[in-house]
């Protein structure tokens, strides 16, 4: 039996009947967290000294479009309407398969580099099946976690082609990816999809997509808002009356949603993903963290793209708290009133991007805390590295101190994927350079496509 034993490190365990060990152990049998103790005794496992490490679960990143990673960069100054007409009117329909891969597979690269374990990804550039098979191989490839949600691309239609927006979801390509390469649940890399309505689909879409994830027992997520007007208005109460609201699908955004809206959601069991830098970029509106806790749901973060943003989901994690604060905060400003106590703490902002991801996903009884029973997706940070010492308080430094380069050691399913700073995959240097030719053949064809 393979055993690690990590020594000695502060265990920010996530796990509300563990708590904080600021000095404890943690013992890994195959790919299970088997105890979480101030001492364990064992004399046949692999030692990690975790020794002036925070030891915490692994990173979950809610929303990200790993297929942009080739083009980072490009959007940093778009807004959405510049973002759709460039990225998927015109770059997205350059990507080759190739491309599609390199971008997955150095996109997850860097998240796991970055102290991310488990990913979301939103994949929608996938004209063929051999863009989506790509696609998969690089999450593959990796050795990351992630649900893989297929998604449909967003091209201008050409003449005699119907918009996007009235097409429904391949049930083909669900069928084969379900009864094929994906089909297992428990495996690392699973299947989801992603669709386009009710805001950028007709209402008759919308139905036909969210069944067919239902005769899949698929998670499904969609985008809501993004400074556009919605293609069925009343889309949240079509979907309340025709049952079609669960805890298997996932709002991303949602900034232009109503209270009423929002609390239908919520108390259908949906769950809500907020990606705060890109939403306040290109013209959202505030993001709803808040507004998700207060009708008592569990908001999770992600990057979303990375063609405008950096992947390090630590900054994703400390923008999201901060922007909420402000946005709490505005009445006292207005008036002039000193606030009394913050309305979010940093563990909350913490659990935005772990538990509250892994749960979003339905991965919880996984992944998500340093729970015993639970698949080991952990990492450690150096607490001792300029910009974390001293660490008076582990999760303040998590939250609002420590970056990527404060990730010493990522383990997957027991899996040790960094340790001593580096990434044990042996090929980085070469596939990064594949990515550098990569983005500069799809940019070089800009216009073109």
């Amino acid at each position: 039996m393979k055993k690690i034993l990590l020594k000695g490190g502060c265990l920010v365990t996530m796990d509300k009947t563990i708590g904080q060990l600021n000095i404890g152990d943690l013992l890994i049998e195959n790919n299970k967290i088997t105890d979480v103790a101030a001492q364990i005794n064992t004399d046949d496992a692999k030692i990690i000294d975790a020794q002036g490490m925070i030891v915490m679960p692994g990173i979950v990143d809610s929303h990200i479009h790993t297929w942009q990673t080739g083009i980072r960069g490009i959007a940093g100054d778009w807004t959405m309407g510049q973002y759709l007409r460039g990225m998927h009117a015109n770059l997205a329909t350059g990507f080759k398969p190739d491309d599609i891969y390199l971008g997955n597979l150095a996109g997850a690269l860097t998240q796991m580099n970055s102290g991310v374990t488990t990913l979301f990804d939103w994949s929608h550039n996938n004209p063929t099946p051999d863009h989506t098979d790509a696609a998969i191989d690089g999450l593959l490839e990796s050795g990351i976690r992630a649900v893989f949600g297929h998604g449909s691309p967003k091209p201008d239609p050409k003449k005699g082609q119907k918009h996007f927006s009235e097409v429904p979801h391949p049930a083909s390509e669900i069928k084969r990816l379900r009864e094929g390469r994906l089909s297992q649940n428990d495996a690392l890399v699973t299947l989801g999809m992603c669709i386009l309505g009710p805001h950028y689909s007709t209402y008759e879409v919308t139905q036909k997509d969210l069944l067919l994830a239902r005769e899949y027992n698929l998670l499904v997520s969609a985008h809501m808002s993004g400074g556009f007007n919605r293609l069925v208005p009343d889309g949240i109460y079509k979907m309340r009356d025709d049952k079609l609201l669960s805890p298997k699908l996932n709002i991303v955004h949602g900034n232009d949603l109503s209270d009423e809206e929002l609390k239908i959601l919520i108390d259908s069991g949906v769950k809500m993903t907020i990606t705060p830098e890109v939403e306040i970029q290109m013209g959202f509106g505030d993001p709803i963290t808040g507004r998700v806790m207060k009708f008592g749901g569990k908001p999770s973060v992600g990057v979303d793209v990375e063609s405008n943003i950096s992947g390090d989901m630590f900054n994703v994690m400390r923008m999201a708290l901060q922007i909420q604060r402000m946005i709490d905060n505005r009445p006292f400003a207005s008036e002039r009133k000193a606030i009394e106590k913050l309305s979010i703490s940093a563990i909350q902002a913490l659990e935005w991007a772990t538990i509250n991801g892994a749960e979003m996903l339905g991965l919880d009884d996984k992944i998500g805390s340093l729970t015993p029973g639970k698949e080991a997706d952990i990492i450690l940070l150096r607490s001792t590295d300029f910009n974390l010492h001293p660490a008076n308080n582990p999760i303040n430094a998590i939250v609002f101190y420590a970056n990527a380069s404060n990730v010493d050691t990522v383990l997957i399913a027991g899996e040790i994927i960094k340790q001593n700073g580096k990434l044990l995959y042996s090929e980085t240097s070469n596939v990064m350079e594949k990515l550098k030719k990569s983005g500069e053949n799809i940019l070089a064809n800009s216009g073109n496509n």
